[in-house]
């Protein structure tokens, strides 16, 4: 017999669910916002109207800063096209006017000692700063002019000079010592001058204290050695602009150690750190994400200083798969992230609940409206979870190791030879994001199989049938009640297909959970739900099918 036709309303209303689910899950689409990271459409409405790298190098020519203004340069041909080509005609015709300020890459009342040392001799293009304070006559000339100071930070400073123990300096007063003398002069030089920022000064001014007091440079001695590595590597004014947004000695650590593993993309680091205002977000931020943060802080500098404050602030990388986005939502997203996250995930689900509801509502006709919705729900936010995975490509992945992470040589004192010197370590149970979204993804996709064998269970036992075909139809079934050991093994293939070619992270534990949770299924549908309905079944297949009993007969 060939099924009933389905009314028309019928099909009216399931496009109608269809449509609306369609375009709800579109907008959604849209949206751009992402709980793990960027997308690029964010930074773009974080840029809008805020100035650009080149425009913070013609700023800094106003103040005759030629060195930063240099780097600036440098970061703004990376990111810009005709804009940077200004900044360098700029750039040049303020050189060739004070041709004097470009070795130290501005001017500064507080270095008119050494002026005097190299007055008409010395290069004559930007150069680091300890290059002139290496020379016997200018640090003697800086001394002089440093002893008369009435600080007392800038006393504790140049009382280090007298120490003699030392770990990877000479001291300053034996011979082989102009290194740490050098560095000494231009600390309590950047302290004479107020460069550094409050916060890294009064820190500084407490390790001197202590190393005079201990006579022993200690922990100081490594701020000495982060000053002679950016010294090394930049002007006067450069280190200046740096210091006064560096707020302690461990940024300083940071960005003296971006200095020498990242020399080539130094400038951009450099600028980003002036224009965000703040040296430790993204000595931070290259610190956790490595080149591929570079590369995200590379597209902030592109839409400006709005772009390169927000992906700061947000520590998170760039989704560079999510370029598409309408400017207006982009806005919305901006201004409200938590609202628009979710919007956006309430939409996902209720798209999905629209389309299965369309989809679904000629299959599942015959169910009672309660229980249809119930199904729809589940399998709409199964849907929803998976579509919400899939756009967020960083909560499946973990950020992997940063190639400018600082590393420590720590000594092995340990044979390993020796089993006894081996020491144990405890077992850790933590678990990154990644391998838990991987555990729950498994287990929505088992429940999803789950609840349609019990809504095939039910569909069974509702109809109008004898025990008997029920019970055949039941047999029939028994490949999708065993579906979810499939489901499984699939699950772990994938998992380790995937792993094998380097799309996601190695994890067993994430992948084998797929068989397991497949098991536990098949187990509980099979055990709890299929076997005592066929039990059930076939009692009342044998009492229907019982001859009646012969009434006694007397004789």
């Amino acid at each position: 017999m060939a099924p009933n036709p389905v009314p028309r309303p019928l099909w009216l209303a399931a496009l109608l669910w269809i449509g609306s689910g369609a375009l709800v899950v579109g907008l959604a689409w849209f949206l751009p916002i992402n709980l793990g990271a960027l997308p690029p459409a964010l930074l773009r409405a974080a840029g809008l109207g805020t100035p650009s790298v080149s425009d913070f190098g013609h700023q800094l020519l106003d103040r005759e800063k030629l060195g930063p203004a240099a780097l600036f340069l440098t970061a703004a041909r990376r990111t810009e096209g005709a804009e940077a080509d200004r900044l360098g005609r700029s750039l040049q015709a303020a050189s060739t006017r004070q041709p004097d300020y470009v070795p130290w890459g501005g001017w500064d009342p507080f270095l008119d000692p050494l002026f005097a040392a190299h007055k008409g001799e010395g290069p004559k293009e930007s150069t680091p700063v300890l290059t002139f304070f290496i020379k016997e006559q200018a640090r003697q000339a800086l001394r002089t002019y440093l002893q008369n100071s009435r600080s007392l930070g800038v006393q504790a400073l140049l009382k280090n000079r007298d120490i003699s123990l030392t770990a990877q300096f000479v001291p300053a007063r034996e011979a082989g010592g102009q290194p740490l003398d050098a560095v000494i002069l231009l600390a309590a030089l950047l302290y004479q001058g107020e460069h550094l920022a409050p916060p890294l000064q009064r820190e500084l001014r407490t390790l001197a204290d202590v190393a005079n007091a201990n006579r022993d440079l200690g922990p100081l001695e490594s701020v000495y050695l982060d000053l002679l590595s950016l010294g090394k590597r930049l002007d006067w004014v450069q280190l200046c602009e740096l210091l006064r947004r560096t707020e302690d000695t461990k940024t300083l650590r940071e960005f003296a150690h971006l200095a020498r593993v990242a020399p080539d993309d130094f400038a951009l680091i450099y600028a980003c750190a002036l224009v965000s205002g703040s040296a430790d977000k993204v000595a931070g931020y290259l610190l956790h994400f490595g080149k591929a943060g570079l590369e995200d802080l590379a597209l902030a500098a592109r839409s400006g200083q709005g772009g390169i404050q927000v992906l700061l602030e947000r520590q998170v990388p760039v989704n560079r798969g999510r370029e598409v986005a309408i400017d207006g939502l982009a806005q919305l997203a901006l201004l409200h992230p938590r609202l628009a996250l979710t919007v956006k995930w309430l939409a996902f689900v209720w798209g999905a609940f629209a389309l299965l509801k369309g989809l679904g509502g000629v299959v599942f006709a015959r169910e009672g409206p309660g229980r249809q919705t119930v199904t729809t729900g589940v399998l709409a936010g199964l849907c929803a979870a998976l579509v919400i995975l899939f756009t967020e490509p960083f909560l499946l992945k973990s950020v992997p190791p940063s190639e400018f992470a600082l590393k420590f040589a720590i000594p092995v004192l340990a044979t390993i030879t020796d089993p006894a010197s081996l020491a144990s370590v405890a077992p850790t149970l933590a678990m990154d994001t990644s391998t838990l979204l991987s555990i729950g993804l498994f287990a929505l996709l088992q429940l999803g199989w789950f609840f349609l064998c019990l809504r095939k269970i039910s569909e069974i036992s509702r109809s109008s049938l004898t025990p008997l075909v029920k019970l055949r139809l039941m047999e029939n079934e028994e490949n999708l009640f065993d579906g979810g050991l499939y489901l499984g093994i699939a699950g772990t293939a994938t998992a380790l297909v995937l792993q094998v070619l380097g799309v996601i992270q190695p994890n067993l534990l994430a992948a084998y959970s797929s068989n397991l949770f497949g098991i536990v299924c098949v187990a509980l549908i099979k055990i709890r739900h299929v076997r005592p309905f066929k039990r059930q079944l076939i009692l009342d297949g044998q009492v229907g099918a019982a001859p009646p009993p012969v009434a006694a007969t007397s004789v």
